[in-house]
């Protein structure tokens, strides 16, 4: 057999052994998505006989979350001030770092990736609308959120952003952008600047353990929750060090007609957001 011939049988062998493995990872996970909306479906309708209503349609997952390791990061701190005030003076005050200038205004980090900016008047006006100015403000900032709310009328309003990370929301990661007027006055809240992977972050568990586990959190606290609106995994921002060090870790956000709340995926733990 001629040395051609055998070269084509063995590509010939490869590609239907390549095939032959696709089509196996493709099964695995159309199991693994039938299984997790059976458990889904099944938990949902546990919660509908305790009571609570809800549509399994309305639950949003993000895949295999993991917990990743935070930093502090000063050079997005600096990209975060200077899209906001322009050239600015540096003190560093410790675990606080200000950002001054005379003109715009002046800013301050705190470790933790807490921030407060507060701005002269006309520094930033809502010219194109309070929502597009946010956003346009964002993209200077290099901050990826998932969702923008507006409160407040006219005049008095205040846009909130939601923090995200490769598109999954960190719910407890929100900043505020507050008009007086057409100018606006202050920016608060929190942005985590840092993020590193990790090998031994703790993978998310099941909707259908999360949902359950909100239940048995309702009846013991007899909070008389009638409806979910929508479940959504995403991660939760923890700090453990006096430095920035820290956590995003997974949790679930369960919004119903009696408020909204985190779930920590890890210990169970439900509280109000």
């Amino acid at each position: 057999m001629s040395v051609s011939k055998i070269k084509t049988i063995v590509i010939s062998a490869l590609v239907l052994i390549n095939v032959f493995f696709l089509a196996v990872i493709v099964i695995d996970t159309v199991a693994d998505v039938h299984s997790e909306r059976q458990a889904i479906e099944n938990a949902c309708a546990v919660l509908n006989n305790g009571g609570i209503s809800i549509d399994p349609d309305n639950v949003k997952i993000h895949g295999a979350l993991r917990a990743l390791r935070t930093v502090r990061g000063d050079d997005a701190e600096s990209v975060i001030a200077r899209a906001i005030l322009g050239p600015t003076d540096i003190t560093d005050q410790g675990v606080i770092y200000r950002y001054d200038n005379a003109e715009r205004g002046a800013a301050e980090f705190y470790s933790a990736g807490d921030f407060e900016i507060t701005l002269n008047d006309g520094a930033v006006t809502n010219a194109e609308g309070a929502v597009k100015t946010v956003q346009k403000l964002l993209r200077g900032m290099k901050i990826e959120i998932s969702e923008i709310t507006v409160s407040g009328a006219s005049g008095s309003e205040t846009v909130t952003a939601t923090g995200a990370f490769r598109g999954v929301s960190i719910f407890n990661c929100t900043i505020e952008f507050v008009f007086k007027g057409e100018s606006l006055e202050t920016i608060k809240g929190r942005s985590v600047t840092g993020i590193a992977a990790t090998d031994d972050g703790a993978v998310i568990s099941s909707a259908g353990t999360a949902l359950l586990g909100f239940l048995a959190w309702s009846c013991r606290n007899d909070v008389g929750c009638g409806h979910i609106y929508s479940v959504e995994s995403g991660y939760q921002y923890r700090v453990s060090g006096s430095f920035g060090e820290g956590v995003i870790a997974p949790a679930w956000l369960i919004v119903s007609d009696k408020g909204r709340y985190i779930i920590d995926d890890a210990s169970g733990e439900v509280w109000p957001y």
